[in-house]
């Protein structure tokens, strides 16, 4: 998201909460001040952009269905693993590179609660006895899209499967400056 829209974003939510603290009267006056000035225009586009943006991302996620994991991988070429497929998918939709490793993503994102999760938001499951061994890329409605080991393909999962619902470890969404730390940890190169 770029600055100006941020900054729209923050003011939109600024007069929210100061709405919800005003009486109805104030709350027109918001409206009609967030209207002159184009603010209301401005943030629908910003929510718009995002929500494209994300469901752009699990589009082009659901294209590479059936790519082989391979451990370390990240292209389809040589398949993927869990933190390679999220990392490319962020890269080629998104722009942004996140760190390599499944807890280096998790560490570089923002921390969500499981119901607030949208499509395009990055699920966290432990399933090497350590937290945040498994990434992967949720679609909606319950489901996640990964990578998930050895002998198996880019498939889509539920959440509510007994295996994934006793190892899932959290829910992380990517900002832009998830991108930024990882740039930063790469000495500012893009790989």
């Amino acid at each position: 998201m770029q600055r100006p829209a941020l900054a729209c974003l923050t003011c939109l939510l600024m007069a929210c909460a100061y709405a919800q603290a005003s009486p109805a009267g104030r709350a027109d006056e918001l409206e009609t001040f967030l209207t002159e000035r184009g603010l209301l225009s401005q943030i629908d586009q910003v929510r718009q952009t995002v929500s494209n943006k994300a469901s752009e991302l699990v589009v082009n996620a659901m294209g590479f269905m059936g790519v082989p994991y391979k451990r370390g991988g990240n292209s389809a070429e040589s398949g993927f693993d869990c933190s390679g497929f999220v990392r490319a998918m962020y890269q080629q939709t998104v722009g942004l590179v996140l760190p390599r490793k499944a807890e280096q993503q998790a560490a570089a994102t923002e921390k969500i609660e499981k119901r607030d999760l949208v499509p395009g938001d990055l699920v966290f499951f432990n399933t090497m006895r350590r937290t945040f061994s498994h990434v992967g890329i949720y679609i909606g409605d319950g489901k996640f899209i990964h990578s998930p080991k050895p002998g198996a393909e880019v498939r889509v999962e539920n959440m509510g499967e007994s295996y994934w619902n006793r190892r899932f470890d959290g829910a992380r969404r990517v900002s832009p400056e998830a991108g930024s730390v990882a740039q930063k940890a790469a000495g500012g190169q893009r790989p």
